[in-house]
């Protein structure tokens, strides 16, 4: 019976995380990629703080890896501080969002 109760605990578990699950709409990170577009919108730029530093363009870069990146940033797995200070203020839902508006870009 104990077995039982477990396996139904975490087949519940189970089906919660899968609809905690945040999808990605590009249509809503419209307002969210403006801080963005500054940077990783002009192709060539170099930022200069802390240090020069060559921009990358996102655009068409899978939704994965901008979510990935995102979130070693908020971890501070990524060192750049201005992205840090950037990604600390995203919610899971906004990460999702600009992940998907820049995976669509080319």
């Amino acid at each position: 019976m104990k077995k039982l109760f477990a396996l139904l605990a975490l087949a519940s578990a189970a089906n919660f995380a899968a609809a905690a699950e945040v999808v990605g709409d590009a249509k809503a990170a419209g307002s969210k990629v403006a801080m963005c577009i500054g940077c990783h919108g002009i192709p060539g730029y170099k930022a200069t703080f802390p240090e020069v530093y060559q921009v990358p363009m996102i655009g068409g870069q899978s939704a994965k890896y901008i979510e990935s990146a995102l979130r070693a940033y908020q971890k501070g797995e990524r060192k750049h501080p201005s992205m840090r200070g950037i990604a600390a203020g995203l919610s899971d839902q906004d990460i999702a969002d600009v992940a998907a508006y820049y995976s669509q870009q080319k």
